[in-house]
């Protein structure tokens, strides 16, 4: 699909999403099990990559250019797949826009006060989310009694993208780093960075079955569902177009080892990556 390709019916266009790097890639899978009948153009921010350690300004300041590079494609909605830049940019960058765009926060923190028994949710994240406090902010928004506890997690990024998924030492990491919300009460714990989904069942053997885990990926499809119904944009099917044809994936850098992992986790093999310099947005 050219730049420049109008479609000729809204709801025929893309869903723009956007991470850091691949970690979006999880909110992607779950919008195309959820909604496949969407076309999606991913951008992955590989270049700059960690947002978790980057200031507020520096973090809109990326996503409102990866914003104008997807504006590009005539996406008709925008989904930040990344839980820091739904932290510290989305109050902004929605200002600037006429067409709806989502994070992976406010989804996320609905679906952990709708499970919590105990009031007692915890939240695992980068540093940046945690500090953010937003996850807290949501939660108290939909009901204060609940108690929330953050745990930054930094380590699992690096395990995720070097392929540990299943290791020990992985597992012993997130021993160390969870133990502290076991001993605190948690019944809800909310996966809240984006490659966390992919340590889905690691995290359950360590926490156990009498903790809910929330996926705030799948909760955000959910609610890209229910949005693109509710604004009458949803696509209500396609020609039976293979999914190199439906789905497009950008890159900042390393198109490569982006399209290994992509290809690692993905319900179909992407065939083309194309990096693209983001800075000229």
């Amino acid at each position: 699909m050219s730049q420049t390709e109008e479609f000729t019916n809204i709801c025929e266009a893309p869903i723009g999403v956007f991470d850091s790097g691949v970690g979006g890639l999880t909110v992607a899978r779950e919008i195309m099990r959820n909604l496949p009948n969407e076309r999606i153009v991913y951008f992955g921010d590989t270049a700059r990559v960690p947002y978790g350690s980057k200031s507020k300004d520096t973090i809109i300041r990326f996503s409102r250019q990866i914003i104008r590079f997807l504006q590009t494609k005539k996406v008709k909605a925008i989904v930040i797949a990344c839980n820091t830049a739904s932290a510290l940019a989305l109050d902004e960058v929605e200002k600037d826009l006429d067409i709806p765009i989502i994070g992976v926060l406010k989804p996320g923190a609905r679906a952990a006060v709708q499970t919590t028994q105990n009031g007692k949710v915890g939240v695992i994240a980068t540093e940046s989310t945690i500090h953010s406090h937003m996850y807290r902010k949501y939660i108290c928004e939909q009901d204060p009694s609940v108690m929330v506890f953050g745990k930054p997690c930094p380590l699992f990024v690096p395990l995720v993208e070097e392929g540990w998924l299943k290791d020990s030492i992985t597992e012993e990491v997130a021993h160390r780093y969870l133990e502290e919300l076991l001993e605190v009460g948690i019944d809800s714990l909310i996966l809240g960075c984006t490659h966390y989904p992919l340590l889905r069942s690691l995290i359950r053997r360590v926490v156990g079955d009498s903790v809910n885990l929330v996926n705030p990926a799948y909760e955000t499809a959910r609610e890209l569902g229910e949005l693109l119904r509710d604004q009458g944009i949803a696509n209500p099917g396609y020609e039976r177009q293979k999914a190199q044809e439906r789905y497009q994936f950008y890159v900042s850098d390393a198109a490569d080892k982006f399209k290994r992992f992509a290809n690692s986790i993905l319900p179909y093999d992407v065939e083309t990556t194309k990096k693209i310099n983001i800075e000229e947005y």
